[in-house]
């Protein structure tokens, strides 16, 4: 049994944090997980920055709204969702995916959650379980499917290495050079080939 693992921003849909510091005009918001392994210290730093701001979770939302999937994403969702059993394995909130769900289809995803004043303010994060994407490739491994994973990012190395097949996509000049081993492919068709290959 086969099932695909699926990171989602930079993958399916563009960075949500890059789109929300070119609408807010904070340009320090544009660092990504792309740009820093540790996670806890990249949502600490722009939790310091929102507050600083006094933005919160409904001006994330209004910009989230206005996000459509990448070109193609959606296609490439339904067609890989015809083969096999498909998850998207993100370290986004369930607050900010709801509305990008939505726009590819219901997928099952798994993320975190965001802690939220009655104000709106975001106070801090709920992560699911530690180190979550590599965390859950493993316990899918436990009760006996075999994991295909694709992202784009530092957080995603942990899965796609552990998994059955594992590929980069979208992802940086960085992380391909520093992980030669994984292939790295641009498009859609290129992805939806490599994974067809590796399905039992």
């Amino acid at each position: 049994m086969d099932i695909v693992c699926l990171d989602l921003e930079g993958v399916l849909v563009p960075e949500i944090w890059i789109a929300f510091s070119k609408a807010s005009g904070i340009p320090e918001l544009k660092r990504t997980t792309r740009d820093e392994p540790d996670y806890d210290k990249l949502m600490n730093w722009r939790l310091d920055i929102l507050r600083q701001h006094g933005l919160g979770l409904k001006e994330i939302q209004d910009t989230i709204a206005t996000i459509e999937p990448i070109p193609g994403a959606k296609e490439f969702l339904d067609e890989l969702r015809s083969l096999t059993q498909v998850i998207i394995i993100s370290d986004t909130f369930t607050q900010f995916a709801k509305p990008l769900m939505q726009k590819l289809g219901w997928p099952t995803i798994f993320c975190n959650s965001l802690e939220v004043a009655d104000n709106g303010e975001i106070t801090g994060f709920k992560m699911r379980i530690e180190n979550s994407k590599y965390t859950t490739v493993k316990a899918l491994q436990s009760i006996g499917y075999n994991t295909i994973a694709s992202g784009d990012s530092y957080n995603d190395l942990g899965m796609i290495k552990a998994s059955k097949a594992g590929f980069l996509f979208k992802s940086t000049d960085q992380i391909k050079a520093d992980n030669p081993e994984l292939p790295a492919f641009e498009t859609y068709d290129e992805l939806l080939a490599a994974i067809k290959e590796k399905l039992d």
